[in-house]
């Protein structure tokens, strides 16, 4: 194995291989991956760095993984704009969730997750196994990790933080990184943001991550969720991106932000309206301009420019140190007559809801595909959520109310699962 023998049939079989002497083995590396692996935890001031061949959805399941397993009560306590993989680990984990909306969220993409807030949840309930948050979102908001980790320790519980979008954080010249603002784990999909090919990730371990789970056994939780034939492509782009790392990528990045920086005053300057935002994310309010996301991204495809995600009332554009001038001559363009109208009001939906069944009892109960208007009064046992942005408008196990039928709607949900 492989197949091809290291032939060149398709494009790169030369660099892919298998567990084979001197290629060490990603389950239980003691060679040239452990190595890099520790490599990695120093770049990102880690106590732990695993590597992911299968993006930040296995990490996050072996994260929750590790720190559910040695503890009874298994509650954890979520943001509300969980990425899926937060949704598939509950089912297979069956641990309970207690969702965390915030405060003033402008969409369920977003959590508004202060510090305050955290502190009233925490006074008001029993003590979870661990807060889990997801920072920076998928419009880019970031959360206060400094200042919700505070209040964790307060609690004596862990913070775990789906920084999925946030890999460059460390590099910026102001580092925002979660493990250096203090969170016990995160995960971060490398190939977002860093020169990695799709599908690297990482699963860090901060300082105080010992006080709450065995740092020797995590390995152990990424091989329950992991393929037993990681890509060796994919890690070899890990390792060589230490390399780039730990040379020039903090300059090459933080020129990027200045870029970037210039070209929302750009469209800013033209009435776009630009939402604040991580550094290396583009976020336009289309709503507040006067469009909907549908019509600036029809814009953008034909001047040439790819969005990373759009709705009813966004436009996300990511960036990376690797887009050149012309790419972002390419974004001006595209806007050079743009005429703002006269905002549209945006619908809010509260999608809070009663629960009827856990994650687990309803993925595993017998289910029948309805049309969205007849799910009223059922209970949801769909998963299957659009990636991107793979965040769920309504969640598996709770009960489909009036609310819930118009914002599925609304999103374009025509047909959805629910138990039979």
């Amino acid at each position: 194995m492989p197949g091809h023998k290291g032939k060149k049939v398709l494009f790169a079989e030369q660099f892919d291989i298998t567990e084979i002497d001197g290629a060490d083995n990603l389950s239980a590396p003691d060679g040239i991956i452990k190595q890099s692996e520790q490599n990695s935890a120093k770049l990102f001031g880690a106590k732990k760095t695993c590597f992911s061949a299968e993006g930040s959805s296995l990490s996050i399941k072996a994260m929750l993984s590790a720190f559910i397993k040695n503890d009874d009560k298994k509650v954890i306590f979520a943001g509300r704009n969980a990425h899926k993989a937060f949704i598939h680990s509950a089912i297979l984990l069956d641990f309970d969730v207690k969702w965390l909306y915030g405060e003033n969220s402008n969409s369920y993409l977003s959590a508004n997750i202060t510090p305050e807030y955290l502190q009233k949840e925490l006074q008001n309930n029993e003590k979870p196994t661990a807060v889990y948050i997801t920072s920076p979102d998928y419009l880019g908001n970031m959360a206060d990790i400094a200042g919700l980790k505070k209040v964790c320790d307060e609690f004596g519980v862990p913070l775990l933080v789906d920084n999925a979008h946030g890999a460059y954080l460390k590099f910026l010249n102001d580092d925002m990184h979660p493990i250096t603002l203090g969170a016990t784990a995160c995960c971060d999909s490398a190939h977002k943001t860093l020169p990695v090919l799709t599908g690297g990730a990482y699963l860090h371990f901060g300082a105080d991550a010992e006080k709450f789970i065995d740092l020797d056994s995590v390995k152990d939780d990424l091989s329950l969720f992991s393929s037993s034939s990681p890509s060796y492509l994919i890690m070899a782009s890990l390792d060589n991106a230490n390399k780039i790392l730990a040379q020039d990528f903090t300059v090459k990045l933080n020129k990027a932000v200045q870029e970037i920086d210039g070209v929302k005053k750009y469209l800013t300057s033209l009435g776009v309206v630009v939402t604040k935002s991580e550094p290396l994310k583009i976020v336009i309010d289309a709503k507040k301009c006067g469009y909907t996301g549908f019509e600036v991204c029809d814009l953008l495809k034909s001047h040439g420019v790819t969005v990373e995600f759009y709705d009813q009332d966004f436009v996300c554009l990511m960036a990376s140190p690797y887009n050149g001038k012309s790419d972002y001559k390419k974004l001006k363009s595209a806007f050079s007559g743009f005429v703002k109208k006269p905002e549209i009001k945006r619908q809010e939906f509260n999608l809070k809801t009663e629960r009827v069944l856990s994650p687990k009892q309803a993925y595993f109960a017998k289910k029948v595909k309805v049309k969205t208007a007849d799910a009223l009064g059922k209970t949801l046992a769909d998963i299957s959520y659009s990636c991107p942005p793979a965040v769920p408008i309504a969640v598996i196990g709770e009960r489909v109310n009036d609310c819930v039928v118009k914002a599925l709607n609304y999103y374009g949900v025509k047909e959805v699962c629910v138990v039979e």
